[in-house]
């Protein structure tokens, strides 16, 4: 669903500018406008062309999501579309063969709201055979108490983490769904010990020196775990712009071991 809103463009605007935390005359020069025009479009006293939109959502990096409220706002039809992943075609085609390509390693796309929209094999590590709950958020199911919480070796590092990546994702996104998201990762309970590092049973080792990794807990040992984020380049479709594949990868060659038998 295209976000709707009742607000003017130009408040909507002036929002996103503050957001980035950029001046008028920053985004003036670079969107090759003056700053006085700038001003009448965010206090209305001017009306952006639909070009005009479109130039300054690309320099202030608006969601697609959001841009297309921005058109709506200011009398123009929604530029982007927003398919369902199963007809994305290509785009749909490439998401499946990262994510088999990348076995035995376990990787997941989400959405900008964390739910999953696809996994391969190998993320049953994480996911333990899904959840009753749909859609399946993969951030509940990592930090509540009754779903990987009790197997994260170094819980208080992984939770101040997340909590801190979501923070910023909602910082840069404003997606609907993400602050209800944070607050109630928040208020699950917190694990005792110093949230800012890991706890004091945590196996340390060399990649702790370089990320903070998931030390997880399974059936076939601890596994030591880093993580990448994939996303498309120069997306055109709202789907396909809130598409993320987290990928995860052994940080030790013990880990990469305990893998390789667990997917055998």
């Amino acid at each position: 669903m295209t976000t709707s809103t009742t607000e003017p463009v130009g408040a909507l605007l002036r929002r996103w500018r503050e957001r980035r935390r950029r001046s008028q005359l920053d985004v003036s020069l670079a969107a090759q406008l003056s700053t006085r025009h700038l001003s009448c479009i965010e206090t209305g006293r001017a009306n952006p062309s639909r070009d005009m939109i479109g130039r300054l959502c690309d320099e202030l990096e608006v969601p697609l999501r959001e841009r297309n409220a921005l058109y709506l706002a200011g009398g123009f039809a929604p530029v982007h579309t927003e398919r369902d992943l199963a007809d994305l075609g290509a785009a749909r085609a490439a998401v499946d063969a990262v994510l088999t390509g990348l076995e035995p390693h376990p990787a997941l796309a989400v959405n900008v709201r964390w739910e999953l929209v696809a996994a391969n094999r190998a993320a049953e590590l994480f996911l333990g055979g899904g959840s009753a709950e749909q859609p399946f958020n993969v951030l509940k199911a990592t930090l509540h108490p009754d779903g990987l919480a009790g197997r994260i070796r170094n819980l208080a590092q992984w939770r101040a983490h997340v909590l801190r990546r979501v923070r910023r994702q909602l910082e840069r996104t404003a997606a609907d769904g993400l602050s209800e998201l944070l607050a109630e990762l928040e208020g699950y309970p917190a694990p005792a010990g110093n949230a800012a590092g890991p706890p004091v049973d945590s196996v340390g080792g060399p990649a702790d020196d370089l990320v903070v990794p998931l030390r997880l807990a399974s059936e076939y040992g601890e596994l030591a775990l880093l993580y990448t984020t994939t996303v498309f380049g120069s997306p055109r479709d709202v789907t396909l712009d809130e598409i993320a594949i987290e990928s995860f990868f052994p940080a030790d060659p013990r880990t990469a071991e305990l893998m390789r038998a667990a997917t055998a």
